[in-house]
């Protein structure tokens, strides 16, 4: 989905341009009808390989939702690592994530029909009268406007579908008398007053009982809102109307549709992520496929297959035409300016875009489908899963996966396409994963950094909402479901609605407005299923002569050789402009190309070299793009630079009973002692140093001797403790902050530099851990006494013969022991914490606002002197066109340390040279573009 969280999900119906009467008949057949062919050595998956694997999804749900109904319940959602609820204004806040909870009990309504799809009707009948039990929805909090919508109304009208369907079988349900369809009414009047705005667009934010605007709501002076946010209410809404004959939810959301179709621009046919809603003006200028915009073109063609109405599907064919003429790059994605389209706006992609695959499928355009996908599979490969973004050339950007489902969607709608049964592979490697990784006793919970593998306390609604769904219905044969899954359509969220709403008395007339605002070529647009002759020719190696040449992509071929260069389209046989990385102050040829391109080179007094561009002095306006492009490398590569010497994160793993390597923790390393990343890890038990603060020779060598010590931070130097420790036998050292209340959830993890002197005789690790994390440990000490930890680069796979030895399951651990089981604290999923001030900052948009042309634009930035730096590309790791790739990932910067650690008060934070001095005229693009590290993700 487009903020917190995830989800985006559809049936498998394309409709044919027919009577709206015969389309929930027909409109199942366009996708299940596919020629099911297998690639060479890819022999089908048996049946019972199939139901082994469904027989393991069911498990997997039975543990996270019997843990949330047994920890959480009646809370929001459940806290996997400490084995309690999330209740909003209890925890420390997280920012917009903790939008989408409303003290509704978001995970069973989000999982209502879940259990349905999973066969587990009993359990479907309790939750509903649980709901109807205890569910208030007249609560003082503000909560997101998108997030409600999608999670809780489309829940409850999911819920209300599936439970008329078991009425109707007279199995279940049979005292079921509208009672979720009448919340979700309460629940859409009380999001009404969110539209009560000139444009139409709804506020981000409303208050579930005072609404908008009165000083006891708390909200209403937001003016900005996502377009994803806008575009993704027609469904729940539309649903809603026709479920209970009121039309005005269908009306507002219509409305909203038609001012984001009526804004958009024009002569690309793109719309931004960012808008104001009461002047319809685009405030981030940047368009993709990911966060923030991305259910809004899903919900287009939805909104044609539910409702009928031939305007949404020629608006969406229209933006499909423009996706795939200017973002798609296969196998990449990437987010382009809606004013200059052949001009990317960023070199990493978000982890949402993976619902696209599955929408192109939906479409018919199944070739992209493949490849995207295939890339986004070879990601997962090299890291377990998908992280929140990557860069062009598949390294970490964000480190954090909270178990999206939108990879797993787009596997299933492969497999449902093609027949192909390397999708059921894929889908076999998320389980082993999920279990893996995720898996600990009190649920799944998300991954904090997919380097390391630590954890995250976090167990989001949708991954019960979505992930158990598709994997379910992966491996499930027709037989396997209750009833037919082709008679729904799903939602963002994958809740079902009913086809047969479509056949329902239209509660809106609406004329075709699309024609007003744009000239439409009829020709260009499919209005019928896909020939599935024409999509899956008689070819069994069809599928696979697709993937075969992505299958490397990420390890071992450099994927700037396949993004298009698109300066090569404008000048025919001219050489590619020069690239930052490449840039040489000593060399004359380069300073005649950034003379051509508008840009001045200027030495300062103080050695420093600053690059200044007038776009108005460029030779054409195609040299000024290219000036504008080479001016973002430049700042970029001059970040790079700063985080070059940074060391990423480490894990401190527990490893003995009763934990067998589930709890990992984010650690802080050391610029000194055993680098860890090229050697072993270190494992030993722990024990705690005498004096605690090892500033000291130790009065107990004796304990930790062939030990990891454990030492509180303060009072001398970090190479002193780790000589003292050293000198004791300890084989490790692990320094504890003593500032109480200290976590990497609100801190970034820092580097331990030296004291200035030689530091070669300090041989063990040394490893740092802020105060909560130390905590999970110290805890485990007085109740365990004997704790074994694994300090190594990142997380290694648990033991399972040790583990099944002592422990044979995990769903038996006993409750005294859960608040033991838990691993590192949760870090923000608000991606305007994770995004470093760098980041935010060094991302200048690379068109004014207001402008089509370059003309008026001033750029400038400094570089390091030419004596000192005169080739760029040995401080940049990125690569040439034709040089070879490296496999090192892009590592969060970490400040150092190098005064006495005691001091409190010590500044954490980065060093970054003021935006607004280097770039004076780009004043509001900036602003825009500070935001797009702020992805609502």
């Amino acid at each position: 989905m487009s903020e917190a969280g995830g989800g985006r999900g559809w049936g498998f119906a394309v409709p044919q341009r027919a009577p709206w009467s015969l389309v929930a008949a027909t409109a199942a057949l366009c996708l299940v009808s596919a020629t099911s062919v297998w690639p060479a050595g890819a022999a089908p998956m048996s049946r019972e390989e199939k139901q082994k694997l469904g027989n393991q999804v069911l498990e997997m749900f039975d543990h996270a939702y019997g843990n949330y109904m047994e920890h959480a319940y009646p809370a929001d959602e459940l806290m996997p690592l400490t084995c309690r609820g999330r209740v909003r204004g209890q925890e420390p806040s997280r920012g917009d994530v903790d939008d989408a909870l409303g003290k509704f009990s978001l995970t069973l309504i989000d999982s209502l029909d879940t259990l349905v799809v999973l066969n587990k009707t009993k359990e479907f009948e309790d939750a509903v009268r649980k709901v109807l039990r205890d569910v208030n929805l007249d609560n003082d909090v503000v909560v997101s406007v998108f997030e409600t919508n999608i999670r809780v109304l489309g829940g409850l009208l999911g819920g209300h579908s599936l439970a008329l369907m078991l009425k109707e079988k007279g199995e279940r349900m049979q005292w079921y008398n509208d009672e979720l369809l009448q919340m979700a009414k309460q629940l859409g009047y009380r999001l009404l007053p969110a539209f009560n705005t000139t444009s139409g667009l709804p506020y981000p934010r409303i208050n579930l009982k005072f609404g908008i605007r009165k000083p006891e709501a708390r909200t209403g002076t937001e003016t900005d809102t996502c377009t994803a946010c806008a575009g993704t209410l027609i469904l729940e809404f539309a649903a809603l109307s026709r479920f209970t004959g009121a039309t005005i939810f269908e009306e507002y959301a219509r409305k909203a549709l038609d001012f984001l179709w009526e804004k958009r621009q024009r002569s690309s046919n793109l719309v931004g992520v960012t808008i104001n809603i009461h002047t319809g003006d685009w405030v981030r200028k940047d368009s993709g496929v990911g966060a923030g915009i991305d259910s809004y073109y899903e919900y287009l063609l939805k909104a044609y297959v539910l409702l009928g109405d031939d305007s949404f599907l020629e608006r969406f064919n229209t933006h499909y035409d423009a996706i795939m003429r200017y973002i798609s790059q296969p196998p990449l994605l990437l987010d382009v300016h809606i004013h200059k389209p052949m001009l990317n706006a960023r070199t990493w992609m978000d982890a949402l875009l993976a619902f696209f695959p599955g929408l192109q499928v939906l479409k018919g355009d199944i070739r992209p489908a493949i490849e995207t996908h295939e890339m986004l599979y070879q990601v997962i490969k090299k890291h377990n899963f998908l992280p929140e973004a990557f860069t062009i050339d598949f390294r970490v950007h964000w480190a954090q996966h909270p178990l999206r489902p939108e990879f797993a969607e787009s596997t299933y709608f492969l497999y449902k396409a093609t027949g192909d049964p390397y999708y059921l592979e894929v889908g076999k490697t998320l389980i082993e994963n999920l279990n893996k990784y995720a898996r600990v006793p009190c649920g799944f919970a998300a991954m904090k950094d997919v380097r390391t593998g630590s954890h995250e306390d976090r167990m989001d609604s949708f991954f019960l909402a979505e992930m158990f769904k598709y994997l379910y219905l992966l491996f499930a044969d027709k037989e396997d479901i209750i009833f037919d899954i082709e008679d729904y359509i799903f939602t963002t969220e994958a809740h079902l609605l009913p086809l047969w709403l479509s056949t329902t008395k239209q509660s809106v007339t609406k004329k075709n407005t699309t024609s007003e605002y744009t000239e439409l070529d009829d020709s260009n647009f499919d209005w019928t299923c896909p020939n599935t002759q024409i999509l899956f020719p008689n070819d069994p190696l069809y599928a696979q002569s697709i993937r075969e040449p992505l299958k490397n992509v990420v390890d071992k071929s450099c994927p700037r050789g396949i993004i298009r260069v698109r300066e090569e389209s404008f000048r025919s046989g001219a050489k590619p402009p020069l690239r930052a990385r490449d840039f040489m102050a000593t060399n004359p040829e380069h300073l005649e190309i950034l003379k051509k391109m508008g840009v001045s080179l200027i030495h300062l007094k103080d050695g420093r070299v600053q690059l200044v561009q007038h776009a108005i002095q460029a030779a054409s306006s195609i040299d000024a793009e290219d000036g504008l492009r080479f001016m973002q490398e430049m700042i970029e590569l001059s970040s790079q630079q700063q985080k070059e010497q940074q060391l990423p994160p480490r894990a401190v793993q527990i490893v003995s009973h009763p934990f067998f390597g589930r709890v990992v923790l984010t650690a802080g390393p050391a610029q000194f002692g055993l680098d860890l990343s090229k050697h072993k890890e270190t494992r030993g038990f722990v024990a705690s140093s005498k004096p605690y603060n090892g500033c000291s020779e130790l009065t107990n060598p004796e304990a930790v001797v062939g030990k990891i010590a454990l030492i509180q931070r303060g009072q001398c130097m970090f190479a002193e403790k780790a000589r003292n420790i050293q000198n004791a036998g300890a084989i490790g050292g692990i320094v504890i902050d003593d500032n109480e209340g200290s976590s990497s959830d609100t801190a970034p993890l820092f580097q331990m530099a030296g004291d200035g002197k030689d530091t070669d005789d300090i041989k063990i690790p040394m490893l740092f851990l802020f105060s909560k994390e130390g905590s999970i440990i110290l805890d485990a000490v007085r109740e365990y006494e004997e704790v074994e930890v694994l300090l190594s680069d990142k997380a290694k796979d648990r033991d399972p013969e040790m583990e099944n030895e002592e422990q044979p399951s995990s769903e038996n651990d006993s409750p005294n022991q859960s608040n033991e089981q838990i691993t590192s604290s949760s870090q923000d999923m608000d991606l305007a914490e994770q995004a470093s001030p760098e980041e935010s900052a060094l991302n200048p948009p690379p068109e004014p606002v207001g402008s089509s042309s370059p003309a008026e634009m001033d750029n400038a930035a400094n570089i390091s002197p030419p004596e000192q730096n005169s080739d760029p590309t040995e401080h940049h790791e990125s690569t040439s066109l034709d040089g070879e790739c490296t496999d090192s990932d892009n590592q969060p910067q970490e400040p150092s340390e190098t005064e006495e650690d005691s001091n409190p008060n010590v500044s954490w934070g980065r060093k970054v040279q003021p935006i607004d001095s280097i770039l004076a005229d780009w004043n509001e693009d900036i602003e825009a573009f500070e935001m797009m590290e702020k992805d609502e993700l």
